[in-house]
């Protein structure tokens, strides 16, 4: 079951300009896919949104921000319920090269690229959050 794979490569790629902080980009995201726009802000810190993606079942958003940020629990909820490329995701946005090198040489550049944007923010910011368990 693949999530980011529903979205055409140009959503991916502006769910990923949306962590530079282009207001444009992200309201638009809001206007369109709402879910992508409550993950870009629950990436970036904000429980509000993460709670959004719970209220409306979006699930595999939450676990995907939580996975990123190293909570395992939630990297095995992605497993279980078949989040591949999701999981590929997650590894390259820690920086496992394996991952990086799937994702670039099996045309999922576009997710190598969403990476690539949450790995800038997260180099350029310092935050504390307490997000949901899973």
């Amino acid at each position: 079951m693949e999530l980011l794979s529903n979205y055409p490569p140009k959503v991916i790629l502006a769910l990923g300009e949306s962590f530079s902080g282009n207001k444009d980009i992200f309201d638009w995201l809001l206007d369109n896919f709402p879910e992508l726009a409550a993950f870009s802000s629950s990436v970036r810190g904000s429980t509000e949104a993460n709670d959004w993606l719970m209220k409306n079942k979006y699930y595999a958003f939450s676990a995907l921000d939580q996975a990123v940020d190293g909570n395992e629990s939630a990297a095995d909820w992605l497993k279980k319920y078949d989040y591949t490329l999701e999981l590929y995701l997650v590894d390259a946005c820690n920086n496992k090269q394996e991952a990086i090198d799937f994702l670039n040489n099996n045309d999922f550049t576009v997710i190598s690229y969403l990476a690539q944007q949450i790995n800038k923010f997260r180099d350029s910011m310092v935050y504390d959050h307490h997000k949901m368990h899973f």
